[in-house]
């Protein structure tokens, strides 16, 4: 009895410790690639085929869906599922660009992982980065576990949760003017996105 009790125990330890690596990894194995991509000389001197190759890293590590119903809230279930699609579709254009663009000047900062919670699907990565200044931020990555693939959901920055914040705006800007009108706001901004790359 007692065996079979160590067993268990040391085969959840296990466990934890495989899915700990593994979440982590992943995240850090995505931001690696990030980082090797806006570091690497060559894709510099191209910046929309630079650009294009951070797009395509970013979207294999967001959940673009889930996100997009996380920043619309309560109005996400009052929309059709060709208005999910394509609100989707802006969110991620917004989100690429967006967080392309942050990325894009990185300049050789510190990337440190803390801890990993898991709870059921979901996790979270407390990381830090540090400036050649020498000052800390926090980042935090928001996990969901889909089909054993670890997406991310949200990202935290010094506190601020980038889907609040999202659905924050998103509200305002449905409670005053009405769904269409933030779709007009995205479209717009994603078409003067795509005409400055």
């Amino acid at each position: 009895m007692i065996k079979r009790y160590l067993l268990i125990v040391v085969t959840g330890i296990f466990i934890s410790t495989n899915a700990f690596a593994s979440v982590t990894e992943d995240v850090k194995k995505t931001v690696d690639e990030v980082i090797r991509i806006v570091a690497d000389n060559n894709l510099k001197k191209h910046g929309q085929q630079r650009r294009q190759a951070l797009k395509r890293v970013i979207s294999n590590m967001f959940d673009y869906s889930e996100m997009a119903k996380q920043t619309l809230g309560k109005h996400w279930n009052q929309l059709t599922q060709a208005e999910r699609n394509q609100f989707t579709s802006l969110f991620a254009s917004l989100l690429e660009n967006s967080y392309a663009s942050k990325i894009e000047s990185y300049n050789n900062e510190k990337i440190v992982y803390l801890r990993e919670t898991l709870d059921g699907n979901y996790a979270e990565i407390k990381s830090k980065v540090i400036t050649l200044k020498r000052d800390e931020y926090t980042v935090d990555y928001r996990l969901l576990n889909e089909n054993g693939k670890w997406m991310v959901y949200d990202v935290v920055i010094e506190g601020v949760s980038l889907v609040s914040n999202f659905r924050t705006q998103f509200n305002k800007v449905i409670s005053t003017k009405g769904y269409n009108e933030l779709v007009k706001k995205l479209q717009i901004k994603s078409s003067d996105i795509n005409s400055a790359s």
